[in-house]
């Protein structure tokens, strides 16, 4: 075989070999964009969560920031829709509009009871006032984070039980220790979970804690339904719907907003504060679940024993 013969043999089997890969390439893009196809279905479900998770902290903030600069005007609205039942029963008294003596008596009744319940929120509000103000001060020391979450547990799991909601407490480290006011950080919790549980349709609530040594903060978690959080809706503070609850009604009349500020404003004076962060939900779905994380300082036992030292 010559020289040439050679050459045309080289030159066939290039050809060849081009011919192949070119044939083949329609194969290894169709796989490639099979695998990119299921990659993006696995990660829609994550990134609508994410998504949910970034609008409600974003209306959360949006909201305090709003109530912030208008709470006189907010704080005396809701002051008013009880004052207004109230003068309004009196109105009925003194226009002589009762049928009988027993209707007249239980109007009075009814008076008597939104009385009461205006100087319970009003001591409320003046209550976190002066703490923020620094006119009562907070007993901040170190506090066992399991026995404080148990307490939580106590005082609202008959609520949920009531009402056939699933509710645990998945206990910390024994060991762990927080430092803030054992009352003032008892009752955000406590108003945090009744708040949950009142709006829950269905669902379970869990509480946990989770221990972030490198900021030095113990982080504790609130698992419930989405629709459940205070901020599954938007918040309405101006709104006249919500009515004075009648006599023997258990509901709270300060409204989600005035609540949300309230526990907002203990906890930063605590330095502590109040987000919302994503719930874990399984990679191949989105999770129906919201977790309000509450972020306290965490005690350093070093740092203790250096100051009971000097």
């Amino acid at each position: 075989m010559n020289v040439g013969n050679w050459v045309y043999l080289g030159v066939g089997l290039a050809i060849g070999i081009g011919v192949r890969g070119f044939l083949a390439r329609p194969e290894v893009s169709s796989s490639s964009s099979t695998v990119l196809s299921q990659n993006k279905q696995q990660a829609t479900p994550i990134l609508l969560q994410q998504m949910k998770q970034t609008q409600l902290a974003y209306h959360m903030a949006r909201e305090i920031s709003q109530f912030k600069a208008g709470f006189l005007a907010r704080t005396t609205h809701v002051l008013r829709s009880p004052l207004n039942g109230l003068i309004g029963l009196h109105q009925l008294i003194l226009s002589n509009l009762c049928e009988n003596p027993e209707e007249e008596r239980e109007f009075i009744a009814q008076a008597h009871e939104r009385a009461l319940k205006l100087l319970k929120l009003i001591d409320e509000i003046l209550s976190v006032a002066r703490v923020e103000h620094g006119t009562n001060k907070l007993h901040i020391q170190p506090l066992d984070l399991s026995e404080l979450l148990q307490e939580v547990h106590d005082l609202t799991y008959m609520l949920a039980e009531n009402r056939n909601f699933p509710f645990q407490v998945l206990p910390p480290d024994p060991e762990t220790y927080i430092l803030a006011d054992p009352n003032w950080l008892r009752q955000v919790l406590v108003t945090l979970v009744e708040s949950c549980i009142a709006q829950m349709e269905e669902g379970s609530i869990c509480i946990s804690a989770h221990v972030a040594h490198t900021s030095g903060y113990v982080d504790i978690w609130l698992d419930v339904p989405t629709h459940a959080t205070p901020l599954s809706e938007p918040i309405d503070f101006m709104t006249s719907k919500n009515k004075s609850p009648e006599v023997g009604e258990k509901n709270d009349i300060l409204l989600p907003g005035m609540k949300l500020l309230l526990n907002q404003t203990l906890l930063e004076v605590m330095a502590g504060k109040l987000q919302i962060v994503p719930f874990p939900a399984p990679q191949e779905q989105a999770s129906d679940m919201t977790r309000l994380q509450v972020s306290i300082p965490l005690v350093i036992p070093e740092v203790e024993l250096l100051q009971e030292e000097n």
